[in-house]
């Protein structure tokens, strides 16, 4: 049985389709990492743009270091949640298509 040609073009613009549009809500998206109990909070774009930095004023009076280390800490918080959110919306585009989610680092710089 020769596969319908048209079907799969029609079906291949259809998912090319869904992915554009969540990559546009990716891009749209907004997380919010924090570390310090909410002390430091990273708010970060879906492409890993960070959008802002909030550090509550009683932490000035501590160790630098150590709010280096919330700021790095909440940074992280919010790439991981960011990569979550991503990998949720491609595994939904592909379920079902029996196609890997992760690309074991490709892409990755």
């Amino acid at each position: 049985m020769k596969p319908d040609l048209d079907a799969l073009m029609k079906e291949a613009q259809k998912m090319q389709e869904q992915m554009q549009s969540a990559q546009k809500e990716l891009a749209n998206l907004q997380v919010i990492g924090e570390a310090g109990a909410g002390l430091v909070k990273v708010a970060m774009k879906g492409n890993h743009d960070v959008a802002k930095v909030t550090i509550n004023p009683n932490l000035m009076d501590d160790d630098v270091e150590m709010l280096e280390d919330l700021v790095a800490a909440a940074t992280n918080d919010a790439v991981r949640k960011v990569e979550k959110a991503s990998k949720e919306k491609i595994t939904q585009l592909t379920s079902g298509l029996n196609l890997p989610t992760d690309l074991g680092g490709i892409g990755d710089e």
